[in-house]
């Protein structure tokens, strides 16, 4: 649509545009998807099956033969399909005759806490949401009971899951209407099921800005619980549902990240590795600290269980970047997590579909550039694995 020269009014313009916007991915996502459709977990191999229950194909290929496990799809060839359900269904029937309880069931035990992960950084484009969400896929595909809460008004973690923020939760449904000053709902009412077996989610949406804006009036009002108690408050009604809780920040040190940070139990700042972003970094975790101290004379839990520094987009041959993570490392040491992300066009292009590498088939991108990507996403999640089960005495 071409736009006339000339002055106009910007609130006018802005509205044209986003307005514009919206139709275009409505569009887009109506050619991807089936109109009345949400989105549907894909089956994965025995191969892809094998590795994420942690036993061979051959292993599993007896299961089937022995009848200790039902059998599942199976394509015209004969190569079985399995769904995320049908993997926790193996999991309970592994972990009955398993030596060491808990080798396929890993998540929480009686007595274990909830761990609850914030991914943040100041700036933007530093791959907050595409590192939760990976992260959060990977846990449910391990068997893992996972609660995504998106509280970035831009609720790009609640269009991962196929849901339209601007549409579906317009007047109400997000975590904001848990967390409001005035007559909050219950955490259970505004919990959605997704198609990832394993996740569900706490939708964002624009009315989370409500929050910071409401803050200010709600602190001089005394009204309790105050701010950065909210989160932690609200999620105790449906904390037992689950062993892990990711917190998707929005790209600013606002009353919502406070909040999710007082919360949590451990943190994953992102980090692209140039010195720009480095720059933006030291600011960040500068204001962090002091407004955390604010928070903390206030009453709050300032007691993490760890925090890692997670590299991001990273390209290997780029001797700057090799840099900029050595100068990381020497300056960190383990608090840089071993594992970076790197930067992939099978990610970027699976995220053309508001899809993840784990929702895509292999088929439908270069062998080696799939794998590469895949790789490097299952060296981080297994290292926030590790780090979970660490905190839990394993």
């Amino acid at each position: 649509m071409l736009k006339q020269a000339g002055s106009f009014n910007i609130n006018t313009r802005i509205r044209e545009n986003a307005e514009d916007l919206s139709a275009a991915l409505q569009s887009h996502m109506l050619k991807v998807f089936a109109p009345d459709a949400r989105k549907e977990l894909r089956l994965f191999s025995a191969g892809e099956t094998a590795d994420l229950l942690g036993i061979s194909t051959s292993f599993l290929r007896k299961l089937h033969f022995d009848e200790k496990i039902d059998d599942v799809q199976a394509t015209s060839g004969g190569r079985r399909l399995y769904s995320a359900s049908d993997m926790l269904k193996i999991r309970e029937t592994l972990e009955k005759t398993a030596k060491v309880k808990g080798t396929y069931q890993r998540g929480r035990k009686p007595g274990d806490k909830v761990q609850v992960l914030s991914f943040l950084n100041f700036k933007g484009g530093s791959g907050k949401t595409t590192s939760a969400v990976h992260t959060a896929h990977r846990l449910a595909l391990k068997g893992y009971r996972v609660l995504c809460v998106d509280i970035d008004p831009q609720a790009s973690l609640t269009t991962l899951f196929g849901y339209a923020p601007e549409v579906d939760f317009l007047d109400s449904g997000t975590i904001y209407d848990a967390i409001r000053y005035d007559d909050p709902l219950p955490f259970s009412q505004i919990v959605q099921k997704t198609f990832f077996t394993g996740i569900d989610l706490a939708p964002g949406g624009l009315l989370l800005q409500e929050f910071e804006h409401e803050t200010p009036q709600a602190l001089r009002a005394n009204i309790q619980p105050p701010f950065f108690a909210r989160l932690a408050t609200a999620l105790q009604e449906v904390e037992a549902d689950y062993d892990v809780i990711l917190f998707d920040c929005p790209p600013q040190l606002g009353y919502l990240t406070m909040a999710a940070l007082c919360a949590s139990t451990g943190v994953f700042i992102t980090i692209v590795p140039n010195m720009l972003d480095v720059a933006s970094m030291s600011q960040f975790l500068q204001m962090s600290a002091d407004l955390l101290d604010v928070v903390s004379d206030a009453g709050a839990n300032m007691e993490f269980d760890f925090m890692r520094f997670l590299i991001n987009r990273y390209e290997p041959n780029d001797g700057p970047q090799q840099q900029v993570v050595a100068f990381l490392r020497q300056l960190f040491e383990e608090e840089v997590m071993i594992a970076p992300m790197l930067k992939s066009t099978a990610i970027s292009d699976a995220g053309l579909t508001q899809q993840t590498i784990y929702e895509v088939e292999r088929a439908a991108f270069h062998r080696n550039t799939y794998d590469r990507a895949v790789d490097s996403l299952n060296l981080v999640n297994d290292e926030v694995e590790q780090l979970l089960q660490s905190a839990w005495g394993r």
